[in-house]
């Protein structure tokens, strides 16, 4: 498997999570879509893109538990995390209520909007080790009567946890209150089933774990939601006209989540159109084998360096997949981060999370166990 990636032979890559790593065969079917795309870009795009992309998100939806028409393309899951935020109608003295395990860009995202709003972006505690139960009673027991929408992580960033986004989901339509969660590195990490997780809206990116091309994600919303999201950029998806477009000319007269979405204007769409090749290049290598088999590697070294370092993991094996943030000594974590690459050649992001550090270690399909033991062995974590 490590032929079928481009990674550089140098290095022990241990940093799947941070923006994935693309093999080459998807790799050369995105060059393919490119080369069609530019044999005729005003057929392509003006015409023929939304079917194509319509086969994309039905591909992609057969694949994640949800219906193709109501799912849309992003940049990226943070880019859908934004279109929530920004859409989501709040008024002043309103509450967004997240956990204190979330993605720091996203929690910029809600400090700002709610900033802008009026409204109050409240975090409740996840006290570790990991309990998924106290997840679900700490975010039920937060709401209060303004609370409007309720967000967290699938797969958290800096931990490395995986949250019980279904049973929050449950709890919260219990009481009425929308759900919007971050599955930035489920897909392709685990399986999903986005009809019985059951959220309101659900952002995930294929580039990452799905081993799709770098700007392909997506996001899914609930049909009675999907009215109120409005695009990053106001373009043909909100008028009537398809500016000369025929491949639009089904949307014309009524500005479908789908059209505001997707009809943006020049942009290169074979990302998203690669997605249905990365789908099937994981379906011809056994994923779930590759899964399997990643988690036991990242367990090899998880037990290794708690052993070592007298320390406890943050959470029970069940509770993490591929990628794992693994405990170590209290320390400087980019000194630590920078003797991993420039002594050991090791690539692989320092984390810290309540004052404590962790080596967050991702295997995926190309990672040997001469990787992890190269891990091991660094001489910065003797």
């Amino acid at each position: 498997m490590r032929d079928l990636f481009l990674l550089d032979p140098d290095i022990t890559f241990l940093n799947h999570g941070s923006f994935g790593a693309c093999p080459r065969p998807v790799l050369e079917a995105l060059g393919r879509w490119q080369r069609e795309q530019e044999r005729n870009p005003v057929a392509f795009l003006g015409r023929r893109s939304a079917g194509l992309l319509a086969a994309a998100r039905e591909a992609l939806g057969q694949a994640i538990g949800a219906r193709g028409e109501d799912l849309v393309f992003m940049p990226n899951a943070t880019t859908g995390v934004n279109v929530v935020a920004r859409s989501f109608p709040l008024q002043p003295g309103d509450e967004v209520l997240g956990t204190d395990l979330e993605y720091g860009a996203c929690d910029a995202t809600w400090r700002r909007v709610c900033a802008q709003q009026g409204a109050h972006y409240r975090r409740v505690e996840i006290p570790l080790p990991l309990r998924p139960a106290q997840v679900v009673q700490g975010l039920r027991a937060a709401v209060t009567p303004r609370t409007r929408l309720i967000y967290l992580s699938h797969i958290t960033s800096t931990t490395a946890l995986t949250l019980p986004v279904t049973e929050v989901c449950t709890a919260a339509r219990a009481l009425g209150i929308p759900v919007l969660v971050d599955g930035a590195h489920a897909p392709g990490q685990i399986p999903l089933d986005l009809a019985a997780i059951g959220a309101d809206f659900y952002v995930g990116n294929c580039h990452k774990w799905q081993c799709a091309p770098k700007g392909s994600a997506f996001l899914h919303a609930r049909p009675e939601q999907q009215a109120m999201l409005h695009a990053p950029v106001t373009s043909w998806g909100y008028t009537e006209d398809s500016g000369g477009h025929s491949g639009f000319d089904a949307y014309l007269g009524r500005t479908t989540f789908e059209r505001r979405m997707q009809w943006q204007g020049t942009r290169d769409i074979t990302p998203w159109l690669t997605v249905p090749d990365a789908l099937r290049f994981q379906a011809a290598h056994d994923w779930p084998a590759v899964r399997q088999r990643s988690h036991a590697l990242v367990a090899q070294a998880m037990q290794a360096l708690c052993r070592r370092h007298g320390l406890s993991p943050i959470a029970n094996e069940q509770d993490w997949a591929q990628m794992a943030a693994i405990p170590v000594p209290a320390q400087d974590p980019d000194a630590l981060r920078q003797r991993l690459s420039e002594e050991s050649r090791i690539e692989v992001p320092v984390t810290t999370h309540a004052g404590r550090v962790f080596v967050r270690v991702s295997a995926q399909a190309y990672t040997t166990e001469q990787d992890i033991q190269r891990l091991l062995d660094a001489p910065a974590l003797r």
